[in-house]
Order: structure tokens, then sequence, then C-alpha cells
């Protein structure tokens, strides 16, 4: 999963593909170097980020997924919004895919939303607070009644995917210690989209800014997939297909 952020202040790459055109340009590139999955977003969550306002984030993403279709590109793109209405609009438009990063928790109507289009929903791990009795379980207990909101709400069972939310309501240990234990994530039954790349964890392991974790992200990368996790959420997709394909090979030899 390519990562195209249409924002001003991404941590990463926020301002490079507001334009309509360069997201263009940047979804063809991205698709070159082996991207199966387009992810927009038109709202940044780094750390501290300013909530946009709903016609603000629709203005952002709506005219780039048109211009992406338009343009004749076919490959499924997620929309990455907690806002139900954002989901919808960016369905109509074009998008196949929700990414949800509060995991039905901000809007009520998400479900309704993804229920009615009959789409995928990666449902990701997050809390509004840091606070755990025991992490680890407490992680897989969220995610376990994240399933039972989405089931009752009446989303298919072969549409969700997971996401343990590496960078969200946790640590710099938490988050490493995470990583420890994607596989037990990937015993609950669905499908685990690992989003690690150029993450605070990574840059704070190797004091090193957003552009040069490559090699930091790799490494995540190839330890998601032996645990087990089916997406990868990155931003260099060139070099982290090839640590993927790479995995894949040394996995089926099993």
């Amino acid at each position: 999963m390519g990562i195209l952020n249409v924002t001003p202040d991404s941590f990463s790459d926020g301002g490079r593909y507001i334009d309509p055109s360069a997201a263009v340009d940047r979804a063809e590139h991205m698709l070159q170097e082996g991207a199966d999955i387009l992810d927009i977003g038109g709202e940044s969550t780094r750390p501290g980020f300013d909530p946009v306002p709903l016609e603000e984030e629709l203005r952002r993403v709506i005219p780039v997924i048109k211009a992406i279709r338009q343009a004749g590109i076919t490959a499924p793109i997620s929309i990455d919004t907690y806002k139900a209405e954002t989901a919808r609009r960016a369905l109509e438009a074009g998008a196949n895919i929700i990414n949800d990063i509060w995991g039905l928790q901000k809007d009520a109507a998400m479900a309704e939303v993804a229920v009615e289009y009959g789409c995928p929903i990666i449902l990701m791990h997050n809390r509004t607070e840091a606070v755990y009795a025991n992490f680890i379980q407490d992680v897989i207990d969220d995610l376990r009644l994240t399933v039972e909101r989405a089931q009752a709400a009446g989303i298919r069972e072969d549409q969700i995917i997971l996401d343990p939310g590496i960078g969200f309501a946790k640590s710099y240990e938490q988050n490493l210690q995470l990583m420890n234990y994607l596989d037990r994530i990937v015993a609950l039954g669905y499908p685990v989209l690992l989003g690690t790349s150029r993450k605070s964890m990574i840059r704070h392991t190797l004091n090193l800014p957003p552009g040069d974790v490559v090699e930091g992200t790799a490494a995540t990368v190839a330890l998601g997939i032996a645990q087990g996790c089916r997406i990868m959420r990155v931003h260099d997709v060139q070099a982290m297909k090839r640590v993927a394909l790479m995995t894949d090979a040394i996995l089926r030899q099993r």
C-alpha cells in the first residue's frame, strides 16, 4: 500500500501532492514501483496534529481521487479517514476501501457507510489515552471489541482488516514491544495491515530524520511479514516491495 498524503502538514511529505496533477504523477510512480493499493489521506495524524474540518478534508481528497480515476488508474484506492461523510464521498468518487484510524470509535456512521457500500474496512487500534493494565493483551482485547462492533453493525467478516496501530496511543517502548507480538494479532483471523513507515519508533531508534530511515522501515516490514501481516503501508514503495518479495520467497520455503 503506497501512501499518498494530500495534506500540507504530514510529518514526512506534507504539501508535496496537494495538487491533483502532482498526486496523479505520484500515484503512477508508486504503481510502477510495485504498489498494489493507493492510500489517500487529507488529514495529518502526526502527534499533535490539528483536526481538519470535513469540508476541508473533502476539498483535498475528492479532486485527487477523481483525477486518479480520470487518468485511467484502476488500482484499489483506500481513503484514510475517520469521518463517515468523507468515506462516503470518497467511495462515490472512486475509492474502494475505508482506512479508519479510530476503528469505528469516532464516527458512529462509519460502519453504516461500510455496510452500504459493501467495501473492505481497515480498523486500527487506537485509544484517547495510552493507559494499559496489560499492554499486549489490552491491545488484542481492544481489537476484539472493534471486530465485535463491526460485526454487530453488519460489516461482513471477509471485509474486515485489522491494524495494530503502531505509533498511536503507544509509547516508544510499547511500539517496539508490539512489533514482537504481531503474530497474536494475526491469530485473531483477519488480514493485518502494518503501518510503520518512517514513524517515530524508527526515527528515535536510529536518531535520523523521516526521509533517511528506509533501512529501519525495511526491518519492520520484514518482521511484520514474517509474523503474518498481509499489507504493508509504506512511503518508499520500490525498496519495500523488494523487501516484501525477498521475505515472501524465504517464507515459502518453510
